[in-house]
C-alpha cells in the first residue's frame, strides 16, 4: 500500500490533507490498533518510518502471553503465525545459589500454554499481509513525523517523505512508535527510572532440548531468561546487568561469552554450544502522561510509546497490544462527533489504568528484591520461591496476571 496523494514540487508549501483517525508508527501496536479499526469500517491512515517489509527479517524475540495469543485469533493472524510460534508450557523461576524455586504449568490453569515466542519479523509479515487486505487502511511508508500539535478541535502531523513536507489534519492522532522519537509534546510530560543496567539479546544453542519451558534466573547481577525458541535446542537469551559488565561480556568471544553464560545459568539445559549476533539495549521504567489536559485533546499515545517497562516479566508488549485493543474498543462506541474529545480520552485512561500501573509496578518490584544485596535477603528470597511454588492462589493470580492484565 502507497499513498497516493505524493507528487508535489518542492517549491509548494507542505501539502495539507485531512483523515479521520492518524496512526504515527506501523509497528505491531499500532497495525494491531488499525487491524481491528478497519474490520469494523474505520478508514485509518498508518505513518510509518522504514520501508515497506524493512522489518519481516527482524528476528529479534517477542514474549506473547496467552491472552496475546487470543488477541491474535479474533483478528484471523494465528493461523499464518503458528507455524512460528514457539509455546511456552511450563516456567521455572530460580535464584543463583539458593534451592527455592516455582514452577508454573499451563495445564493447572485450563491453558495452552502459557505464553508464545514469535519472531518480531513474523509478526510484522503477518500483520503485513492481513492490512493488506482493507482498502480503508492507508499506509504511508518511509514518512518521518516531524510534530504533532494537538488543538481545541484536532490535530495535526507534520511529516516528510523524501524531500517533500506534508502537513495531515485528524480528528484523533495516535502515537505508537514505540517510544523512539516525539516524546516531547505539548501537554505531555515523560518521567524516566534509569535502572543502569543493559540487557545483551540473543539466540543459542543448547545440549539438551528446551521442552517448552521457560527459565526466569535470578543472579546478584541481574534477571536472565532463556525462551524455548524454535527447534527443540533453540532458545532466545535475554541476560541483564550492570552497563560496565554486559559492554564486558560483549567483547569475549562466542565461547568465552557462553561459559560465562553457563555459570550464571547453570546445567539445566546441558551445555551450550553456540550463540548468535549479541546485541544490547539500555533499561529504564518511563511513562508518558498528561501533564496538561487542556493542551492534549485529539492525542493518544500507547504502546511502548506509552510506558516501557523492564523486560525482567515480558509484560512491556503486551501491555501495548492491550493499549491498542482497548483504544480500538473506545473509538468504536464513541460518536464520530466526539472521536478524540477530552472526554473520550479520559474514559480510554480509566480503562487502562490498573493494566499499567500494575504492570509498572511488578516489574519495577521484582527488579528492585531480586537485584538487593542486602545481607540475609537472599536467602529469604530463595525461601520465598518455595513457598510461592506451594500457594497455589497466588500462583493463579500470577498466571492470570501474566496472561491477561488487570
Amino acid at each position: 500500500m502507497d499513498h497516493p496523494q505524493i507528487m508535489q514540487t518542492s517549491m509548494q508549501k507542505p501539502m495539507q490533507t485531512s483523515n479521520t483517525i492518524v496512526i504515527v508508527g506501523g509497528g505491531p501496536v499500532g497495525s494491531v490498533l488499525a487491524l481491528f479499526l478497519a474490520v469494523k469500517g474505520f478508514a485509518v491512515t498508518v505513518l510509518e518510518t522504514r520501508k515497506h517489509g524493512a522489518s519481516h527479517q527482524d528476528n529479534r524475540a517477542l514474549a506473547l502471553s496467552y491472552g496475546s495469543k487470543r488477541m491474535l485469533e479474533k483478528l484471523g493472524l494465528w493461523g499464518d503465525l503458528a507455524p512460528h510460534a514457539t509455546a511456552i508450557n511450563h516456567i521455572h523461576v530460580s535464584q543463583k545459589g539458593s534451592i527455592g524455586r516455582t514452577w508454573l504449568h499451563a495445564s493447572d490453569y485450563q491453558q495452552q500454554a502459557l505464553g508464545y515466542v514469535l519472531s518480531y519479523g513474523a509478526l510484522s509479515a503477518a500483520l503485513s499481509r492481513k492490512l493488506a487486505d482493507f482498502t480503508s487502511i492507508d499506509f504511508i511508508f518511509e514518512a518521518n513525523a516531524e510534530a504533532i500539535t494537538p488543538y481545541a478541535t484536532h490535530a495535526t502531523v507534520n511529516y516528510t517523505r523524501g524531500s517533500e513536507s506534508y502537513v495531515m489534519e485528524s480528528d484523533l492522532v495516535v502515537l505508537a512508535d514505540g517510544g523512539h522519537s516525539l516524546d516531547k509534546l505539548t501537554g505531555l510530560t515523560r518521567t524516566t527510572k534509569d535502572y543502569g543496567h543493559e540487557a545483551i539479546i540473543s539466540k543459542v544453542i543448547a545440549t539438551l532440548p528446551h521442552s517448552n519451558i521457560a527459565y526466569e534466573r535470578f543472579t546478584p547481577d541481574g534477571p536472565m531468561a532463556l525462551l524455548p525458541n524454535g527447534g527443540p535446542n533453540e532458545f532466545s537469551l535475554v541476560w541483564t546487568g550492570k552497563k560496565d559488565q554486559m559492554a564486558g561480556l560483549l567483547q569475549l568471544s562466542d565461547n568465552a561469552f557462553l561459559t560465562k553464560f553457563h555459570e550464571q545459568f547453570g546445567d539445566r539445559v546441558g551445555a551450550f554450544l553456540s550463540v548468535q549476533k549479541r546485541m544490547s539495549f539500555p533499561l529504564k521504567m518511563s511513562q508518558l502522561k498528561v501533564s496538561a489536559p487542556q493542551e492534549a485533546s485529539h492525542l493518544v499515545v500507547i504502546g511502548n510509546a506509552a510506558q516501557t517497562m523492564h523486560p525482567v516479566a515480558g509484560q512491556g508488549f503486551n501491555v501495548g497490544l492491550r493499549d491498542a485493543e482497548a483504544l480500538a474498543q473506545q473509538i468504536i462506541m464513541t460518536d464520530v462527533a466526539l472521536l478524540g474529545s477530552r472526554g473520550m480520552l479520559d474514559a480510554y485512561h480509566a480503562s487502562r489504568k490498573a493494566d499499567t500501573k500494575g504492570g509498572l509496578m511488578f516489574t519495577d518490584f521484582l527488579v528492585n528484591i531480586f537485584s538487593n544485596e542486602i545481607l540475609g535477603l537472599a536467602s529469604l528470597r530463595g525461601a520465598g520461591l518455595g513457598v510461592l511454588n506451594v500457594l497455589k492462589p497466588v500462583k493463579k493470580h500470577l498466571v492470570e496476571k501474566m496472561s491477561f492484565g488487570k
